[in-house]
């Protein structure tokens, strides 16, 4: 089978929806099957290609099998809703165009959030006259509405009648959370056609490890209690938060705030630590994908923070299980779906999002009771062999799309 798949970001990228698409793709490969992707060349999040890549119309290379189809694009930071508007149209533009490099497809996947890529999914199939599969990593436009990235009435309902139309023309949808689920069958589409299928976890990647390594060595953070996270620095993740929490725990010289990644909000965050002289939280630039382990062994807690926001409470950030993974225990500032699983699998602190001192309680406690870390970490591995396996959710991806392929 030849799995034609669209995806915005792609390794060397690290943010989520690269990496899931990449982990699932090395695997339906390693099953014997061909898949290609269709994508940017690597710029996010600041709109600056990374090394060894120029904006050419396009441009073929290889990782793990998987063979990448490099699309020219107009090449827009994380920010700013017009350019990074402007720079999904042109992604989808240049893939329409350049698809016909691409032969011999027996399925096409497109993923969201932003359904430009999930036109370019309809177009593709109908041109090559195949099956065309919709992913649904996050609801859009709610999610934008959400941080106020748009406002507008006529902007906001033309991209939901968008939605609803290419919910209606896929022939199957995949979803990440079981609350997307029910917001799409809402829409008017039936539940036989959509499939809940969950990120997850490498097992062999994301392993129990030792937390004095090489990583805490480098942030010179010695016996000190780490509160990480790791992760893209959004509109959506109110990582004030963070900030808030440190400012109330400036007297502690035991703990230490660890903030790892880059985004829109990054530079506001660098300066309200710089002006409030919180000397006990530590920024790093975002890092290989290679080093997460090493920054999550080195964490003696992972906090997974949003907005509170009604729409946030149907979201399960990806980060959560390779935390769980690494038996590291999770401070949840999230509510619903996420909520509910760190709460069934009793491995984490969950708190109100935005609330800095229930985030700064969560970090007292569990830096003051080392045994109750170590028994919330040890729950959550538990419960990633038992449910989020990647290995087991990838090859029922597999089935599915072998299905719709014949």
């Amino acid at each position: 089978m030849h799995i034609l798949f669209l995806t915005h970001y792609f390794p060397p990228e690290v943010n989520a929806p690269a990496s899931r698409t990449f982990e699932n793709a090395k695997r339906w490969v390693k099953e014997g099957h061909r898949v290609t992707v269709i994508t940017c060349n690597p710029n996010h999040p600041n709109g600056v290609l990374y090394p060894g890549y120029r904006n050419r119309l396009y441009q073929w290379e290889e990782l793990e099998g998987i063979r990448i189809l490099r699309v020219v694009t107009y090449i827009s930071a994380n920010k700013g809703f017009l350019k990074r508007t402007m720079n999904y149209i042109s992604y989808m533009v240049s893939s329409a165009l350049l698809c016909g490099l691409v032969r011999d497809v027996d399925v096409v996947v497109s993923t969201s959030p932003q359904f430009f890529c999930g036109m370019t999914g309809l177009w593709i199939s109908l041109m090559k006259r195949c099956k065309w599969v919709l992913e649904i990593r996050d609801l859009w436009p709610e999610s934008i509405i959400a941080v106020g990235a748009i406002k507008g009435r006529g902007v906001i309902r033309a991209l939901e009648k968008l939605e609803t139309f290419l919910y209606r023309k896929a022939q199957h949808i995949v979803v990440v959370t079981n609350s997307f689920k029910s917001h799409i069958v809402q829409r008017g589409i039936s539940e036989e056609k959509i499939s809940v299928l969950t990120n997850g976890a490498d097992l062999d990647k994301y392993r129990p490890s030792e937390k004095y390594n090489g990583i805490r060595k480098r942030l010179d953070a010695g016996v000190k209690f780490i509160a990480s996270y790791i992760g893209t620095h959004g509109m959506a993740h109110h990582l004030e938060t963070v900030l808030e929490a440190a400012r109330e725990l400036k007297d502690r010289d035991d703990i230490v705030f660890l903030l790892v990644g880059d985004g829109a909000e990054r530079e506001r965050l660098l300066k309200i630590k710089r002006d409030s002289r919180l000397d006990n939280v530590l920024m790093l630039p975002q890092q290989p994908k290679e080093l997460m382990p090493g920054f999550l062994a080195a964490s003696d807690a992972c906090m997974v923070l949003l907005k509170k926001t009604d729409l946030f409470k149907t979201v399960i950030p990806s980060k959560i299980f390779e935390a769980m993974s690494m038996e590291r225990p999770v401070i949840l500032g999230v509510e619903g779906e996420s909520k509910a699983i760190i709460e069934r699998a009793g491995c984490g602190v969950c708190i109100e999002p935005e609330n800095s001192r229930a985030l700064a309680d969560a970090v007292s406690r569990l830096s003051s009771n080392p045994e109750l870390a170590t028994r919330l970490g040890a729950n959550g591995r538990r419960a990633v062999l038992e449910s989020y396996d990647r290995d087991v959710i990838s090859k029922m991806y597999l089935d599915l799309l072998q299905r719709y392929a014949a």
